[in-house]
């Protein structure tokens, strides 16, 4: 092994056992998942019940309305499967429309930028079909979170009061929910949604209304709150809200587009997944609609370098995958979308090599997207303004305005059985837009990650999904799934992940090891949050890369951006080993996720 060695401690171990394995970047959402395995659930009861705590105790990162990217291995099936939970644009969202509202861009606040939410048809879906649990025993652990309250996590607690004149002044709703005594909460306070919680009662009385015994009827059950939630109260609710004026963004009062029957209209789904074989593993991402490819063009480029060249450790291994993430986040942008998008081209040999060769020992200073077969890559527009937000290192920045850089969170689980997920659920931020009374959360803002010029494969689009920064990996070895992997962080997803990947793949690090290990990543490129700005040639870096490593790549002519000794990515990951052994590591980084397990 031609790797810097681990590290001679961890900040926990890597839990390992034989009955399951649970891991989240909030410890209620991981608590509830081993408790549910430990009740006879398998991981997708599991991974539900969790997700819909995820929405109740972290609400500034991720909500009802919002969407989530899931990539799962059922212990009977041949093969990974994507669910997709990434509501499209409403019918009403084009381009000219937003012109006319003066904007050049989508804003990154208000609910001008929602799309339709998806995530909870989506876990209810995968529920229905790979889950065992009824519906109420499942959304048990939310409800009590959101009626009978939860501390408030310090980074929620900091998040609202960045909001709070914002709130006070305008998102009046906002206010009544997160500050009821005037002032932002305290963080460990008690804070309660009870609108929220009889939000998903109602979702549980509308599939008591389907009293079939056996399988059948549970499957009809969970299919008749789904029904409820495209076409009851949620949609009928949220589009009249969202139609009122409110601030977004940018300054300015805009009315939202989403109506009910846009809600109506989606529905979630299963997809394939995109893959890579990378020093003898098959490495799974969702399609070219996530950046999840970029990731895998990363490993693509990498896979025959000399191993000292994939060390996140040294500075020629931090120089190398600074610049191969560049050339593969300028593909994203150009090429990326919610449309045929050719990956076999941007992912054959000859390309890859083409890629491979643009690869210098100084720093690129330039957006250069590739030219498969010849094509003319989208070209998106470069600002360079900071603007209002600052440069996120994992939890959201949140200017006056409401503008924010929003991250997210994220879950792992894997049962005795053999099933495994991993999802990346995002969007419906409490700072995303006003809250909606009735319903106790607000919509998203995943438009913003859509263009206004047209002809891109990421302009906006009336039916087309946004091309979204939720990117949760599954690798596999010899066919079978080895391990599940993800984090928080925007545009930071796949670039946090991709140095745990290294150093567990080639480096021979134990996933916790990989997970305790200094991160880095490039922002040279257009980030996908408003204001979509660029810094050519940026860097940011944990300090406890070293002094050697950070000076040796600045002078390879990288803008670097020290970080702080723990601050970028909240990886979690579970596994399971060749003996039947599973395994569990979890972030220690804004110190809220654990790993639990058995």
């Amino acid at each position: 092994m031609t790797f810097t060695p681990p590290p001679t401690f961890t900040t926990r171990p890597t839990l390992s056992g034989s009955f399951g394995m649970s891991a989240s970047t909030h410890w209620l959402a991981t608590a509830t998942a081993q408790s549910v395995l430990e009740r006879g659930g398998n991981a997708f009861d599991a991974s539900v019940a969790a997700a819909f705590v995820l929405h109740v105790v972290e609400p500034h990162l991720n909500g009802p309305g919002g969407d989530l990217v899931g990539i799962f291995h059922a212990a009977d099936a041949s093969h990974p499967e994507i669910l997709m939970g990434q509501g499209p644009a409403p019918a009403g969202a084009t381009i000219e429309h937003f012109r006319a509202e003066g904007l050049d861009l989508v804003p990154g606040a208000g609910a001008l930028a929602a799309a339709v939410p998806g995530a909870v048809d989506a876990w209810l879906l995968l529920l229905r079909d790979h889950g065992t649990w009824e519906l109420a025993d499942v959304l048990a652990y939310a409800i009590g979170y959101a009626r009978d309250g939860h501390p408030l996590l310090p980074q929620a607690a900091a998040t609202i009061a960045r909001v709070a004149e914002l709130f006070r002044d305008e998102w009046t709703t906002s206010a009544d929910l997160w500050m009821p005594e005037g002032a932002p909460p305290e963080a460990g306070s008690i804070v309660r949604n009870p609108a929220y919680a009889d939000v998903l009662d109602g979702l549980i009385h509308a599939s008591c209304t389907v009293r079939d015994d056996g399988p059948v009827g549970r499957a009809a059950r969970i299919d008749s709150a789904r029904h409820d939630w495209r076409t009851g109260q949620v949609a009928q609710e949220a589009a009249a809200f969202a139609a009122r004026p409110h601030r977004h963004s940018a300054g300015g009062h805009h009315a939202g587009l989403i109506t009910a029957d846009d809600f109506a209209r989606f529905e979630a789904g299963y997809e394939p997944a995109s893959s890579v074989t990378f020093r003898g593993r098959t490495v799974a991402k969702a399609g070219a609609w996530t950046q999840g490819p970029a990731l895998l063009q990363a490993l693509a480029i990498l896979e025959p370098l000399a191993d000292d060249l994939l060390d996140p450790s040294t500075e020629a291994g931090a120089h190398t995958l600074l610049e191969v993430q560049k050339l593969a986040l300028a593909d994203r942008d150009a090429w990326f979308g919610d449309d045929d998008v050719d990956l076999d081209t941007l992912l054959d040999e000859d390309y890859l090599a083409e890629r491979r060769a643009l690869l210098t020992g100084e720093a690129s200073v330039e957006f250069r997207p590739g030219s498969p077969g010849g094509a003319t890559p989208f070209q998106p527009p470069l600002r360079t303004d900071r603007g209002v937000v600052e440069a996120s290192t994992g939890e959201p920045t949140v200017a006056r305005t409401g503008a924010t850089r929003g991250d997210t969170c994220h879950l792992d689980v894997v049962d005795r059985w053999g099933n495994i997920v991993s999802a990346t659920p995002s969007g419906g931020w409490l700072q995303s837009s006003p809250t909606i009374p009735s319903l106790g959360f607000c919509l998203g803002t995943r438009l913003q990650m859509t263009w206004l010029e047209p002809g891109a494969p990421s302009s906006l689009l009336p039916g087309r999904r946004p091309r979204t920064t939720l990117s949760p990996t599954l690798v596999l070895r010899d066919g079978m799934p080895e391990f599940a992997v993800g984090t928080p962080g925007g545009d930071q997803q796949d670039q946090w992940q991709l140095p745990v990947l290294l150093r567990m793949i080639v480096g021979g690090y134990t996933a916790q090891e990989a997970i305790d290990s200094p991160s880095l990543h490039t922002t040279a490129m257009p980030e996908s949050f408003w204001p979509r700005t660029w810094t050519p040639a940026g860097a940011v870096v944990e300090d406890r890369l070293g002094d050697a490593v950070i000076e040796g790549l600045e002078r390879r002519g990288h803008r670097i951006t020290r970080a702080g000794d723990w601050s970028l990515g909240r990886v979690s990951a579970v596994g399971r080993r060749a003996d039947g052994t599973l395994w569990a590591a979890a972030n220690p980084r804004g110190m809220q996720g654990y790993a639990a397990g058995r």
